[in-house]
């Protein structure tokens, strides 16, 4: 129970106003199929930490693996991109006229 209350602290949270049902929607980047909605931003962050609490201890009783804080783990700064050949073509091109490398052109991109 102690390590489910801390990943709920330590998760990441996204609120968004919906303007059609006049709520906040929030939702956590760890499991983003679970959302909550509220009439304040503090009301629909308040009510995804229960949903995403009963979710959990549910996970946990079923042997599943709890997903990690994002904040918690650590990152390389690599990962591999798979594109069609002409893609990687246009992309060699750009940089190169653009005088740098590829990976920095893509990260100029991001």
């Amino acid at each position: 129970m102690e390590k489910i209350n801390n990943y709920i602290t330590k998760y990441s949270y996204q609120i968004e106003y919906d303007p059609e049902d006049k709520i906040y929607i929030a939702r956590s980047a760890e499991i983003p199929s679970v959302l909550a909605h509220g009439k304040t931003q503090e009301k629909a962050l308040k009510e995804i930490k229960v949903a995403l609490k009963n979710i959990l201890e549910q996970m946990k009783e079923d042997g599943e693996k709890i997903p990690e804080p994002f904040n918690l783990l650590k990152f390389s700064g690599e990962f591999r991109v798979r594109m069609p050949p002409e893609k990687h073509r246009k992309i060699a091109m750009e940089a190169n006229l653009q005088g740098i490398s590829m990976n920095q052109y893509v990260v100029n991109k991001l």
